[in-house]
Order: structure tokens, then C-alpha cells, then sequence
């Protein structure tokens, strides 16, 4: 059999507090702010991983309530799946994988993030699932 490619799996979580503000995390690798998440673990849920990955980076406990978006970086091969999330406990601080965390209004989230998280944030508030692909 063939070497077939491989991809890594990714979850992130958009949280929504009960004011309506957006959950970000600035990475401590790049400095982006973006939606909290991370690589899937292999034995994790996509639920769990979320839930992990966000605790991870923001000290905020969250539920998921829904799937919002698939997708693809194509030079990285990796396939981010992103979950529609709320809150259920916990202040955002920043932690070992964040140098900051907080919670913004809409417009001033998508401002600080680049296009693709703009995206899958634009894309959470929707009624149906997105799907995209970005080449590089």
C-alpha cells in the first residue's frame, strides 16, 4: 500500500459569554489572537478536545453546543473542526500556551484576528456549517 498523506486534526472553540462577547487567546508562538484550540489528541472526542484545549489556554470551563465549520490549511495538511461553545465557568487568564486572554465585542474580535479566524468566528454565529479550504 501506498504512503498516503497525513493530516493532523485540530478543534477550536468559539465561546460566546452571556453578554454576547467573543472568547480569543493570544498564541505565546505567533502572538495572533484567535479562537482557543489546538491539535486533537488521537483517543480524544472532537467534544472533549475542545473542552480541554480551551480550559488549556483561557482558564475558562466551557460546554459545546454545536459544530460550525470545517477546515483545510492545504500546505499543512491539517483539518481544524470548530465548535460553537458557551460558558460554564472560569475567568480568561492567560496560561503556559497564552499570553493573554479575554473576552471581546464582535467587531473589535475580528479586528484582531487574521482573515481565516475572522472566518470561522463569522462562520460560528451562522445557522449552517461551513466549509473551506485555504491553500496556504
Amino acid at each position: 500500500m501506498p504512503d498516503l498523506p497525513k493530516h493532523s486534526v485540530s478543534v477550536a472553540g468559539v465561546v460566546l459569554d452571556s453578554r454576547g462577547r467573543i472568547l480569543l487567546a493570544r498564541r505565546r508562538d505567533n502572538g495572533h489572537w484567535e479562537p482557543p484550540g489546538g491539535v486533537l489528541e488521537p483517543e480524544e472526542s472532537f467534544e472533549h478536545g475542545v473542552r480541554r484545549e480551551i480550559l488549556e489556554e483561557t482558564e475558562v470551563s466551557v460546554g459545546v453546543d454545536r459544530l460550525t465549520g470545517a477546515y483545510k490549511h492545504l500546505a499543512r495538511g491539517v483539518v481544524t473542526l470548530v465548535f460553537r461553545c458557551h460558558v460554564l465557568g472560569g475567568s480568561p487568564r492567560p496560561t503556559e500556551e497564552s499570553s493573554a486572554a479575554d473576552w471581546f465585542e464582535l467587531a473589535e474580535a475580528l479586528a484582531l484576528m487574521t482573515e481565516s479566524r475572522a472566518a470561522r468566528v463569522t462562520d460560528a454565529l451562522r445557522d449552517t456549517p461551513a466549509v473551506r479550504t485555504y491553500p496556504g
